[in-house]
């Protein structure tokens, strides 16, 4: 990290670690400043094309990560939501399938269903893990305290909410006492998100967390293995980081994070370029 990028994260309150404003000072350790943040490396090729409305030009991407062997082997099993065939369902009725949704046990507990938040025409697409209790309340996701320092991480690569980028999540429920979504949860939504980026078309989609990462992905993900790899949705680059929530409470990673964010912001202006 140079001078001139803690001069701009300082200046944003989010140096060294994206300090959230008004929050209890932490006592913590400063981490060693991360490496430069490498060009995405060019690793074995899927067999998934590209859609046709917008061609990827990385046209290789990693491997599924390997995983030790005691790791879970079972990925989330896929289906369409009872409530029918949404392929075909445009924004107005997408949301409105969403907010009525019952296809898992989520639903008797929510106030609200959340189905995302942003330009619908995004180049980025954030996708969380699922709505927490601030979320449910007023029914638009990263609202709260990790929603304040998500708006912090994506200030720091020139981004803001709304503007070419759309917020979502892997589950539009709020799971109880903000556990993690079960994998029964994560694929009886599935078929909305996958909606979603369709009609989104993003150019780049960055998977905030390990329950995101596993549905977009269909396997199990570690995220320290996972990190700085692109993986791949339906021809569509996949980055994968930490969810704003786990920074919060493993201040140390930040720093990760912030490599992370550079090495999307470099795929990004990489496909843009190939673009042209």
């Amino acid at each position: 990290m140079n001078r001139r990028r803690d001069a701009i994260l300082r200046e944003m309150g989010l140096a060294p670690l994206w300090r959230l404003r008004g929050a209890e000072p932490v006592e913590e350790a400063q981490p060693e400043p991360p490496a430069p943040v490498p060009e995405p490396a060019v690793v074995a090729p899927v067999s998934a094309p590209a859609p046709a409305s917008r061609p990827v030009p990385l046209a290789r991407f990693a491997p599924p990560v390997a995983l030790p062997a005691d790791a879970p082997a079972e990925a989330p099993a896929r289906r369409l939501a009872p409530a029918g065939d949404i392929a075909g369902l445009g924004w107005d009725d997408l949301e409105a399938r969403i907010r009525e949704c019952d296809a898992c046990a989520l639903c008797k507990r929510r106030k609200q269903a959340v189905p995302g938040v942003g330009d619908r025409q995004a180049d980025w697409l954030f996708v969380g893990e699922g709505p927490g209790a601030e979320e449910d309340e007023r029914g638009e996701p990263f609202v709260g305290q990790a929603g304040r320092l998500l708006d912090n991480m994506l200030a720091s690569i020139g981004l803001a909410r709304g503007n070419d980028v759309y917020i979502g999540n892997a589950v539009k429920c709020r799971p109880p006492n903000n556990r993690t979504p079960e994998t029964d949860e994560l694929a009886a939504c599935f078929p909305y998100l996958e909606r979603q980026i369709a009609l989104i078309k993003p150019r780049l989609i960055v998977a905030l967390g390990r329950p995101a990462a596993q549905a977009l992905l269909n396997q199990e993900v570690r995220i320290a293995a996972a990190r700085g790899k692109l993986f791949e949705f339906g021809g569509i680059p996949v980055v994968v980081t930490y969810h704003p929530a786990y920074l919060l409470r493993n201040l140390a990673d930040k720093a990760k994070a912030w490599e992370d964010l550079c090495f999307a912001r470099a795929t990004m202006k990489r496909l843009k370029a190939d673009a042209v």
